[in-house]
């Protein structure tokens, strides 16, 4: 099952560590407990809007942004989870994805390749 808590709490994670800041400096930015905020980002509480938008000016992060990451993560979550079901799926591309494609290696795994301007995802089913 896909939790979108835990792929809030990784992106919130993952961005505040590209900018070399520790929990305890955004929480005292965002005005919200060190423990509260580690919890949202093991994705072990929900945010509220008022939280993750606090957050968010905290880390100097437009919320569209935070959620546009959130919602690839998503997108790649649930390609990887119906490539392992082996159920069909309709992938919606956005304009910035140059490709999206599948292909199966004869007694090999299936493997989701979607290439952005920047970089390629791999995603692997087991």
């Amino acid at each position: 099952m896909i939790l979108l808590r835990r792929l809030l709490g990784d992106v919130l994670r993952r961005q505040r560590q590209r900018q070399g800041r520790t929990l305890r400096e955004v929480s005292s930015s965002a005005r919200v407990s060190l423990g509260y905020l580690s919890e949202v980002e093991r994705g072990q509480k929900e945010a509220s809007s008022e939280l993750l938008s606090a957050i968010c000016d905290a880390l100097d992060v437009r919320m569209s942004e935070l959620m546009r990451e959130v919602s690839d993560e998503l997108s790649l979550a649930e390609l990887a989870q119906s490539a392992a079901a082996s159920e069909p799926v309709s992938v919606p591309v956005r304009p910035m994805l140059n490709s999206v494609s599948m292909a199966s290696v004869t007694g090999g795994p299936e493997r989701v390749t979607i290439k952005a301007p920047a970089e390629a995802v791999n995603v692997v089913a087991a």
